[in-house]
């Protein structure tokens, strides 16, 4: 049994997401970043810097979502989303996979200002307006990808498109959907996936992104 460990709109979606790609049985066991419960031993087991996803599989645990979907498309190459050594996409793939990681840097401290700080005077403006417009360029780079094809590798949809995708789905707490027409016809490429769709009704109630859209603060 797979079991994954998971909260709602948190980086763990990308397991979440690419499990049903894959078509893979597993069970979704929910946790909350705002009850403490991560913060206790049971869950500390699984992932020593209690963060989510954490992944059963095969005997053991993963708790790095770009591990995971490496592992994931490694061990069961069937599926057809990884890119074999060799293959002329290997290097794009990875490229990708890690540039999620990118998105995901400028999502964290957006989301730690403008939401896990609860009291305004330990928020930084300064800071929230630079991370808006550093994530903004990062999505540029996605934007400008994906303007002559429909996915981030020529061949088609593979799992990179999971992890980066997850990323453009946040970032649209922060930076307006209609500022990059190309990603945003990218998104809806994403979302129209039936996996996707099986994702989202497992993902769980909503806890972290409550707002439609976080404005950074104006200066002066």
């Amino acid at each position: 049994m797979i079991i994954l460990h998971h909260v709602a709109q948190a980086r763990s979606f990308r397991t979440l997401w690419l499990l049903q790609e894959m078509g893979l049985e597993f069970e979704v066991r929910q946790w909350n970043f705002f009850d403490k419960s991560m913060r206790g031993p049971e869950f500390r087991a699984l992932s020593p810097a209690a963060r989510v996803p954490a992944l059963e599989i095969d005997g053991r645990v993963l708790f790095e979502s770009g591990a995971i979907t490496e592992y994931l498309v490694e061990t069961r190459p069937e599926c057809g989303l990884g890119r074999d050594v060799g293959h002329d996409e290997r290097a794009d793939w990875l490229q990708w996979l890690h540039f999620a990681e990118t998105i995901g840097q400028h999502l964290a401290n957006l989301t730690q200002h403008h939401i896990a700080l609860r009291d305004p005077a330990m928020r930084s403006p300064t800071v929230m307006r630079l991370e808006a417009k550093r994530l903004e360029k990062a999505l540029e780079v996605v934007d400008r990808a994906v303007q002559g094809q429909d996915y981030l590798l020529g061949s088609g949809f593979s799992a990179v498109d999971v992890n980066v995708g997850y990323g453009v789905m946040i970032a649209r707490h922060f930076v307006p959907e209609d500022l990059l027409p190309a990603l945003d016809r990218y998104f809806q490429r994403l979302v129209a996936r039936d996996a996707f769709a099986l994702a989202k009704a497992r993902d769980g109630d909503t806890v972290i992104y409550r707002d439609a859209f976080y404005a950074p603060p104006e200066e002066g």
